[in-house]
């Protein structure tokens, strides 16, 4: 008797998931060598699929599960992030979302900080005059930072890599303020060593306020031109949530008029174009969304995303599911 294997269309190649593997227990569609799966190939590919392994620059949304049918059962995506997913509607379908966190939290957290401390020491402009050969030796007044050591550090969503960064700054003796939809429990504020704040409270006193919060639709522009605004002019704005949680055209201009002191950022509002102005702004240290670029990091998303996807197919419990 010959048993069909489940269809499954794999969106990109991506490190930690063996398409040899996966074609043992699955019918693989699986995407060009070198490229993503174009949108129009992915709605080819799809009909019968029972299973889509994805990342965040797939658009999973009702007219792509229209197309897959009935059978989907599972979208597994390879990130913490699901924004790039109809959840809601997934759910109304019966349709598992699965995503990976947890395995890029310290990842993320390294870069926070060094997005942190690179803006706040000036170092992309620094680097970039060396550079371009016009470093003329020591300068007593050049690319003056500043401090980061016993600074007070404001955290916006203290979850797993709010929560490690926070830790990271122990080393730095700062004094660590968060913000969150409810506070911690007295024993994890000790551990710690973090106070809770109302948002507007935390704007007002931090010398750099780290964004870890999901993108919702309370957090989308969070970040806008009143609460910039609210931030001292010595201060660092960092952001590794998701890019529409800051309104990058009101950041460029805090950034040029001097409101605040500098940006460190690695997402992006309509990635993977930037804001023109942000791109031109001073003072800002730009990355290309590599919070969780470690290879280690990386192979632990591919494995688990794949875990998830064939658990739900075989019809158990998934580790990480989000509906």
């Amino acid at each position: 008797m010959v048993v069909s294997l489940p269809k499954v269309v794999v969106t990109r190649r991506l490190p930690g998931v063996s398409l040899p593997s996966l074609a043992k227990l699955a019918a693989v569609a699986a995407p060009p060598p070198d490229s993503p799966m174009p949108r129009d190939e992915l709605l080819r590919q799809v009909p019968g699929a029972a299973g889509i392994l994805c990342t965040l620059a797939d658009r999973i949304d009702s007219s792509l599960m229209d197309a897959a049918g009935p059978g989907l059962k599972a979208v597994s995506n390879y990130g913490v992030g699901v924004n790039n997913i109809d959840v809601a509607e997934a759910g109304r379908r019966a349709i598992r979302v699965c995503n990976t966190p947890d395995v890029l939290t310290q990842a993320t957290s390294d870069l926070g900080f060094a997005l942190l401390l690179a803006a706040a020491r000036r170092l992309s402009e620094a680097e970039r005059v060396l550079r371009a050969g016009k470093f003329t030796g020591w300068e007593p007044w050049g690319f003056l930072g500043v401090p980061v050591y016993g600074g007070t550090l404001g955290i916006v969503g203290m979850g797993k890599i709010g929560s490690a960064i926070a830790a990271r700054a122990t080393g730095f003796g700062m004094r660590v303020l968060y913000h969150n939809r409810r506070p911690l429990s007295p024993d994890r504020e000790r551990a710690l060593r973090a106070e809770y704040r109302g948002l507007d409270d935390l704007l007002a006193v931090s010398d750099f306020v780290v964004l870890c919060v999901p993108l919702t639709p309370e957090t989308r522009r969070l970040m806008n031109a009143e609460r910039l605004g609210r931030m001292k002019p010595t201060a660092v704005l960092v952001n590794v949530s998701r890019g529409e949680v800051v309104d990058e055209g009101a950041l460029a201009k805090a950034l040029s008029e001097g409101r605040i002191f500098a940006a460190g950022i690695d997402v992006y509002e309509k990635e993977p174009a930037v804001h023109p102005d942000l791109m031109a702004a001073p003072k800002a240290v730009l990355l290309p969304h590599v919070g969780s670029a470690t290879g280690e990091t990386r192979e632990r998303m591919g494995r688990l995303a794949t875990e998830n996807l064939l658990a739900v197919l075989a019809g158990t419990e998934p580790p990480c599911a989000v509906n």
